[in-house]
């Protein structure tokens, strides 16, 4: 595994589930990480927590932010550039279902905010220190991880004139569209950051033991309810450390993984073309709500210079 000392991870949805035992294990081989909570008793208490199980040299920090709003992932950012010069290693893990069509209060439909367009805004705005990283490491170190599912397979398609679902809405639909945004929002990015030396992969956890499906609608439930047997967050987290730490996630990039092992992802998760136009889609949403990639109140380089 890649020594530790000095390598920096940002951990969205840390405060529980996979994300919280994805940043117990990366601070107890001595990383500093830096996890994300949205909820404010909880992420103090994982805070507290994780602190303890930090082995010499690791630390652990967290920052709140609810990522249902653009706004708090911009403020997150410059939270991030505040604290540390560089980020090694970035796993997008927050996410979520909702039971039935909610907007944000950008406006935006919630499982489509928090699943893609937040941690497309989130990496985007840590780029500057996700590249500073990989300009004093070797090539494939540094790297960009998404939280996908199995899921994805279940999307056929993205309808560009309802990109949000909102005419034809149901939970499972937005869903498995958000989660196959994850896919080709990282095929674009392990396309986009070769030059820079950055890596971008994918996993799918499994069906965990978590809170995830809390907030889904009654057939999710029942769904996770009749599982004989579900994952543990530490089953989903094993892959998650494994992609941030060793070596063999480093020599490709654009990958999709199951059990630290590559797995086969849908026709539709591997079209390129699909992939560039969701990035271009997700550019202009963003600058429609005042996020644009010129906006220079968001660029965390004016927070945080060498």
């Amino acid at each position: 595994m890649t020594p530790p000392a000095g390598r920096v991870a940002v951990v969205t949805g840390a405060s529980a589930g996979i994300g919280k035992a994805t940043a117990r294990a990366l601070a107890a081989l001595g990383w500093r990480v830096i996890g994300i909570g949205r909820d404010p008793q909880r992420t103090a208490a994982a805070e507290a927590e994780l602190r303890g199980a930090a082995a010499a040299g690791g630390s652990v920090e967290f920052i709140r932010a609810d990522f249902d709003r653009m706004g708090e992932v911009v403020r997150a950012a410059r939270d991030i550039a505040a604290l540390a010069q560089h980020v090694d290693v970035l796993i997008n893990n927050a996410g979520g279902v909702r039971d039935r069509l909610y907007l944000t209060p950008d406006g935006i439909e919630a499982t489509f905010a928090a699943n893609h367009l937040a941690p497309f805004l989130l990496t985007r705005e840590l780029m500057p220190l996700l590249r500073r990283a990989a300009r004093r490491n070797p090539p494939g170190s540094v790297r960009v991880l998404a939280v996908s599912s199995l899921a994805h397979s279940r999307c056929h398609g993205i309808d560009w004139s309802d990109l949000q679902l909102r005419n034809d809405y149901t939970t499972s639909a937005a869903y498995a569209q958000a989660k196959l945004a994850n896919l080709l929002f990282t095929r674009e990015l392990a396309r986009r950051a070769a030059a820079d030396g950055i890596v971008a992969h994918a996993m799918h956890p499994g069906i965990v033991d978590s809170n995830f499906a809390a907030h889904g609608d009654a057939n999710m439930r029942a769904y996770f309810r009749g599982k004989q047997q579900l994952a543990r967050p530490e089953d989903a987290a094993r892959t998650l450390v494994w992609l941030a730490t060793a070596p063999e996630p480093g020599q490709s990039t654009g990958g999709y993984y199951y059990d630290c092992a590559p797995a086969e992802s849908s026709a539709v998760a591997r079209d390129d073309s699909l992939a560039a136009r969701l990035w271009q889609e997700s550019e202009a949403l963003l600058a429609r709500l005042g996020y644009g990639a010129d906006a220079g109140r968001n660029d965390v380089r004016s927070v945080n210079r060498p």
